[in-house]
């Protein structure tokens, strides 16, 4: 539940009526009858993950799944929160929102990745919505707006719209915030895929935004081209590194090359086997939680046993699993091409939180901002507020809440 609110100067009528999540029944007892019988494979000498996903600690969340894990008590938080559901173009959108309590709160739309989920954002929904019952100043409160990526979750199904990708998401995402929620001007934040959906608003769609807030500063073009599934483009190691850096290079590609290859070149192979067993679905995406989180090797440093089911179970009672990890080979199948040819590509002032867990390999915390103004990257964003922290990982407003909400605020500060 959110804390007591500050009141706003003046209460903004919302267009909308509120569609509270509600899972039926029997879509509890199928994934419980799932749960009963699942069968784990034999998985001798993989205790330290080295092979993916260990089955012993999987059998340990999947009998808490059967026998421990509320789904209904997690419900109850989510609706906690106003929740709507439209069509925008024939696409359904479902979206969660916290309404700003200050004087004239700023509308800001957030924007999840994969395995992402719009819970992911919960931790900082409430201190931005709400800065004064957080010991900051009202006239920074934002009106939140935290949609589900079309194709996860809520935002499903998608049967007629099979080229969704992060470009045509912007888009959409345009037209709820200005023509069906009738703001004129508004902000946007984003991480992961997210942050390229907010990148695309503010490279086509920056007369009509304050400013970007993102989670990493990729070129739109990252999922274009041939091998838009290597993470390397298919450049070896170079020779020569210390070893300490080409083992940091190893752990960076082992961490992401899995999913970017699987999802980008056959997503529906693997949809089929993730939307039939819950535990295989489980796996496919705890595996991306516990390796990219800042964890210490304990997922449960980040994620409770609680969060993790939460979050599965938003993909598994709507069976999005499948719909969600298409959208990577959709980025390459429809590639992004530009809106128009001004400079910097994102037009918006742009923030960014960088995280210590993502540092490239060789590169520090302290050097992390600099690193990234000298390569080819910056060059896109008109950057205003780069920031970089020691702690955290991938899913950053999860992760370090409480700095995210601070590097946001400074984008925004003076641009509304």
């Amino acid at each position: 539940m959110h804390p007591t609110t500050t009141p706003s100067a003046e209460a903004r009528p919302f267009p909308l009526e509120p569609a509270p999540i509600h899972v039926p029944d029997e879509v509890l007892a199928d994934l419980r009858r799932r749960l009963e019988l699942t069968r784990l494979p034999d998985d001798a000498g993989n205790d330290d993950w080295r092979y993916g996903v260990s089955a012993a600690y999987l059998r340990e969340l999947v009998d808490y799944w059967r026998d421990g894990y509320d789904w209904r008590a997690a419900e109850a938080a989510i609706n906690a929160y106003e929740h709507y559901r439209v069509e925008i173009e024939g696409v359904p959108v479902h979206f969660m929102r916290r309404p700003g309590a200050g004087p004239a709160p700023t509308p800001l739309i957030l924007t999840h990745g994969w395995p992402w989920t719009f819970w992911h954002w919960s931790k900082v929904v409430d201190p931005l919505a709400d800065p004064g019952a957080y010991g900051g100043d009202p006239a920074e409160a934002f009106d939140v707006i935290v949609p589900s990526f079309p194709g996860f979750g809520f935002s499903t199904p998608l049967p007629g719209h099979l080229g969704m990708n992060f470009w045509k998401v912007a888009d959409l995402w345009h037209t709820l915030m200005t023509d069906t929620l009738g703001y004129e001007r508004y902000g946007a934040a984003g991480c992961d895929v997210g942050a390229m959906v907010t990148g695309q608003l503010g490279h086509k769609y920056a007369d009509e935004l304050h400013a970007i807030h993102i989670g990493s500063g990729q070129k739109l073009t990252l999922f274009n081209g041939d091998r838009g599934w290597d993470l390397s483009g298919g450049k070896p190691i170079p020779d020569g590194l210390p070893a300490d850096v080409h083992a940091q290079v190893v752990a960076w590609e082992r961490r992401f090359a899995v999913h970017l290859a699987a999802h980008v070149l056959a997503p529906s192979t693997l949809a089929h086997g993730l939307s039939d067993s819950p535990a295989g679905m489980l796996a496919w995406i705890l595996e991306r939680w516990a390796n990219w989180s800042d964890n210490g090797g304990d997922v449960e440093t980040v994620f409770t046993k609680d969060d993790l089911l939460t979050h599965a179970m938003i993909f598994w009672v709507t069976n999005s699993i499948g719909t969600s990890i298409r959208t990577y080979a959709n980025n390459n199948r429809y590639p992004w091409t530009p809106s128009h040819e001004r400079q910097p590509v994102v037009e918006a002032p742009t923030g960014i939180t960088f995280v210590g867990y993502e540092n490239p390999p060789g590169v520090s915390t302290d050097q992390r901002v600099r690193h990234f103004l000298d390569g080819d990257r910056a060059g896109w964003y008109n950057l205003v507020n780069p920031n970089a922290h020691d702690r955290g990982g991938h899913f950053i407003p999860w992760e370090i809440p409480g700095e995210w909400v601070d590097d946001l605020r400074r984008t925004f500060r003076g641009r509304r």
